[in-house]
């Protein structure tokens, strides 16, 4: 009589059961990480939210400065002159990167010889990670010493940190653009210049949008270029980027080292102004980069 044949077990055993259980562990881990790192996202927000929510009203966003009572103490105000003097010299920093950047990594992705393209994102990166207190000295000697303190010197000061984020996110996008698009623009005749900007720029402009947006959000919350070039500003609300201006990050700075406890109040509160705005800019950025990766798959 023949054997009967042993049924077949799909349950792991030896090696591949050591395997699975560190699979497991490696993703038990992973995800706890995750929530470890959105828990402490939210308990900053929730904390900054909490203990500057006293300060949290109409008036802080329309009012100028706080004014001192005959007591010593502050009362009342708002911080507008330092969103428009933010608003001034993020638009003017702007105004200066977004080109600058833009044709850097133009240059490198589609004109460059491999070794002056390897240097020049080397360059960037380094620029990237200079602290922003060593842009806010040099700004500082080469233009505020002689003009005195100005929003023009902050936005430049800005638009240093701003470049490499910018021309590095561009030459992502440029770098998924397929090769049949330049290939065919070539086969009819259109000159290179001609296929960057009609069909190379088009095509990435939203990676190119994501990369300013994402600067955009970085510069905003950046006070050592501030303490720089706009030390001494005036508590009104200014539009001459000639003069000294305004912005949320030094104003945090100043109040939170006040013994008034309602300038600490406002300092939180703006804190959390520039988080809200922080984290508005880079959702933004990552749909705008979803977007593009989209168009470029052609999905």
């Amino acid at each position: 009589m023949a054997a009967q044949p042993q049924p077949l077990s799909l349950r792991a055993t030896g090696r591949t059961r050591r395997r699975l259980a560190v699979s497991r562990a490696a993703d038990l881990a992973a995800t706890l990480a995750a929530v470890a790192a959105v828990a402490v996202l939210g308990w900053v927000v929730v904390s900054v939210l909490l203990k500057g929510i006293r300060a949290l009203d109409w008036g802080f966003f329309t009012e100028n400065a706080p004014t001192f009572n005959p007591t010593g103490s502050t009362q009342g105000g708002g911080i507008a002159n330092a969103i428009v003097g933010t608003a001034i010299m993020v638009g003017i920093a702007t105004f200066m990167a977004l080109p600058f950047g833009v044709l850097v990594a133009i240059y490198v992705s589609e004109f460059s010889r491999p070794s002056i393209a390897r240097t020049v994102r080397l360059a960037l990166d380094v620029l990237n990670g200079i602290p922003s207190i060593v842009i806010g000295i040099f700004v500082f000697v080469l233009i505020v010493k002689s003009t005195g303190y100005s929003g023009y010197s902050g936005a430049f000061a800005l638009a240093i940190i701003m470049v490499p984020l910018i021309s590095r996110a561009t030459m992502e996008v440029l770098a998924l653009v397929p090769a049949s698009l330049r290939e065919a623009s070539f086969a009819l005749g259109v000159s290179k210049w001609r296929t960057v900007v009609k069909v190379l720029m088009p095509t990435v402009l939203g990676g190119v949008l994501t990369g300013a947006t994402l600067a955009v959000a970085r510069a905003a919350g950046e006070t050592a270029p501030m303490i720089f070039t706009n030390l001494v500003y005036q508590n009104k609300v200014s539009t001459d980027p000639s003069g000294a201006l305004a912005s949320i990050p030094l104003t945090i700075f100043n109040y939170s080292e006040s013994f008034d406890t309602h300038l600490n109040d406002q300092a939180w509160a703006a804190a959390f102004v520039l988080m809200s705005f922080v984290l508005v800019t880079s959702l933004t950025a990552r749909a705008l980069l979803s977007r593009s990766e989209r168009k470029l798959r052609g999905r």
